[in-house]
């Protein structure tokens, strides 16, 4: 970065002022730190920024493939591998700071915050199963099914197969609607009864089924649909 005056590089400036100084364009330019022979890192970090999702900035990041990074001119496979790993670490931080210290989810805010990061920025949809033991601590949590970017199909089978597994006496579903809008569809009030009555006959129980939006959520036991 020879034609940046040192002072206005990133880096010197995260060096001096600290991190929470920096725009989001130059806390990229530091972790992938080089640029390339037609553009600095700066430079390079903000077309990354603006490159498929002008309207997200920063949450870009969390979208774009191992291939999509590749196509972008200047980035080659380890700083592919490195954008790749920012967005799951980023992801892992906030369900890691989501989680209570016991690990006890009773509420359907308490689940869908638990889910949110994870989810809310899937491609696809995707339905994941919240395993409970009597206590309603945590014993396990699946993902069910990947399905396409509007349908996924799982049945109340492979779901209290795998509550048996863990000896579970209640469970919650999770899925997330990747347009963001987190209505119910018809499809999702009729696997949630389906999979409430199989569990009745069973002795474990659907307590909730919580669909995920983009920050926001509906719990079907709070619409009356259990």
């Amino acid at each position: 970065m020879k034609d940046i005056p040192k002072e206005e590089r990133p880096y010197e400036r995260c060096l001096s002022m600290g991190p929470e100084h920096l725009t989001e364009a130059e806390l990229l330019a530091v972790i992938i730190r080089t640029g390339w022979a037609e553009e600095t890192s700066l430079e390079l970090a903000q077309k990354i920024l603006a490159l498929n999702y002008p309207n997200q900035g920063i949450l870009g990041l969390l979208h774009l493939s191992l291939e999509e990074f590749l196509n972008i001119k200047g980035i080659g496979k380890v700083k592919a591998i490195q954008l790749l790993c920012i967005g799951e670490l980023s992801r892992r931080i906030w369900k890691q700071a989501a989680k209570p210290k016991r690990l006890i989810l009773k509420e359907p805010g308490q689940i869908a915050e638990y889910c949110m990061e994870d989810m809310r920025h899937l491609e696809q949809e995707q339905v994941r199963a919240l395993f409970f033991d009597t206590k309603q601590h945590l014993l396990r949590e699946a993902v069910l099914s990947k399905g396409t970017v509007n349908a996924s199909v799982i049945s109340p089978r492979e779901i209290y197969i795998e509550a048996l597994r863990c000896g579970a006496v209640s469970l919650i579903l999770v899925h997330n609607h990747p347009s963001g809008d987190p209505s119910p569809s018809r499809n999702d009030e009729l696997l949630t009864r389906r999979v409430a009555e199989a569990g009745q006959a069973l002795g474990i129980f659907l307590l909730d089924h919580i669909i995920i939006g983009d920050t926001t959520y509906i719990s079907l036991r709070e619409r009356g649909i259990i």
